[in-house]
């Protein structure tokens, strides 16, 4: 990791040779602190889960001279109170899926723990920027999904510019990753297979974790803005695994008379597989070589004084499975509500909608995702790595940030999910599946 750092200093003094500005060094303390509850159960006899966990993030960002920024940062875990996470569901004989992710997986038994989260160096201009180390990112594809006690982190370097015309270029290279969920800096291998495997295209437990060969990932990001139209383009080439373009156009406009701000947006992308897949040996792959993957979503929404609506569709298909690392972040796509993801499936259908309510007078937002998604049958898993069933979801929350105390927020979640129709369901795909009520409690607060 220090070799990223270590590069971007010798590379400094080249930039400010010719420009000495006014030297300034500015402190300020980078804190973060959340407390994470989460519960869920189940209406027959499968286990129910509950943890109580909370992390502390302590650091610092430096500035020098304005253009020069350092940032260091450690975090702390401690599973305050749980049910056993470790102890196997006597129904399915699975393991816990949802509660054990707020503490280390690699290390289920650790209580508390540590890890150094964040440690880079940035030099940026009105126009452009570079930044080496241990930092955050989203992106399309790996992005922090901060769902857990800390985000996705990645360990690698980026760099951007601007045109005098507005096209914003991006570029990332990526060399190992911090998973939400786990204590440790993982090679890009690695860190494939530390949640969930699925099946394999023969129907037994996938077997790519710890046998996954990929080195480096580089992201390539071309956007602009102009007329409330936005366009985004990004290319994510996973070495020895694949590589996924991705399109994104949206257009908002606002009539006056009615107050309202309208909204559309379009999707689209392709993704093939590269090298070996991960593994020269067909046991051991992540991904098939020869798939040839491709999805499309759109939004139409509209927005109008304390209301944000939007309605949602997806629809995927080609040769093999769209993969993306769950490890990684959330899926780019419109439909994607959280607490579930839609990648592993040949076909998929989604509808959901979105409804936001701004309670006037108060802090306080409260909404809701609803959700159809139709997925490959159960009996066939080149085409359902998951074994997952087609299902419905619903999310209803509440989000509550006070103005008195700054960056402080509470947020409730309480989510549904059940099987659509009357599918003859094993144990195995119900559990971690549908038929639950699981409930999230968070509290934030930062100073930095």
């Amino acid at each position: 990791m220090m070799k990223y750092v270590l590069g971007l200093f010798v590379f400094i003094p080249f930039l400010t040779f010719a420009q000495q500005p006014e030297k300034k060094l500015e402190v300020s303390p980078d804190v973060h602190f959340r407390m994470f509850w989460m519960s869920t159960s189940y209406s027959g006899d499968f286990k129910d889960d509950y943890a109580l966990g909370t992390s502390l993030n302590l650091g610092a960002k430096i500035t020098y001279a304005e253009n020069l920024q350092f940032r260091v940062g450690y975090r702390v875990f401690g599973n305050i109170w749980s049910s056993d996470l470790t102890a196997l569901d006597p129904v399915s004989h699975n393991g816990n899926r949802y509660e054990v992710g707020l503490f280390d997986l690699l290390n289920q038994e650790d209580r508390f723990f540590g890890k150094l989260e964040n440690l880079s160096l940035t030099y940026s201009k009105t126009n452009w920027g570079i930044s080496a180390g241990r930092m955050a990112i989203n992106t399309d594809w790996i992005n922090g999904q901060d769902g857990r006690l800390s985000p996705t982190g990645i360990e690698g370097a980026n760099v951007w510019f601007s045109t005098k015309d507005k096209w914003k270029i991006s570029a990332w290279g990526i060399g190992a990753m911090s998973v939400r969920g786990t204590s440790e800096w993982l090679s890009v291998g690695e860190s494939i297979g530390v949640f969930p495997v699925g099946r394999d295209l023969n129907g037994e437990g996938s077997q790519y974790a710890g046998n996954t060969e990929s080195d480096w990932i580089g992201i390539a990001e071309v956007e602009k803005v102009w007329n409330g139209l936005s366009i985004h383009f990004s290319n994510t080439l996973v070495q020895n695994i694949s590589t996924t373009l991705w399109a994104k156009a949206e257009k908002k406009w606002r009539n006056e008379q009615s107050g309202i701000t309208w909204l559309w947006g379009v999707q689209a992308g392709f993704q093939s597989g590269l090298g070996d897949g991960g593994n020269e040996v067909q046991t051991f792959q992540y991904k098939n070589p020869e798939d040839r993957n491709w999805v499309v979503s759109s939004r139409f929404g509209f927005k109008k004084a304390a209301w944000n609506l939007h309605l949602n569709y997806t629809k995927t298909g080609g040769e093999g499975i769209w993969l993306s690392p769950r490890e990684w972040g959330k899926g780019a796509w419109y439909t994607f509500i959280p607490r579930e993801r839609n990648e592993g499936f040949s076909l998929l259908d989604a509808v959901t909608a979105f409804a936001e309510y701004t309670i006037p007078n108060t802090d306080l937002k409260a909404f809701a995702h609803v959700g159809f998604h139709w997925l490959p049958p159960l009996n066939a898993p080149s085409e359902n790595k998951y074994n997952m069933p087609s299902y419905r979801q619903i999310n209803l929350g509440m989000k509550y940030s006070p103005k008195a105390i700054s960056k402080l927020d509470f947020q409730l979640l309480v989510m549904n999910k059940e099987a659509i129709g009357n599918q003859n369901l094993k144990p195995g795909q119900e559990y971690n599946k549908v038929g639950m009520f699981h409930v999230n409690g968070i509290v934030n607060w930062s100073l930095n």
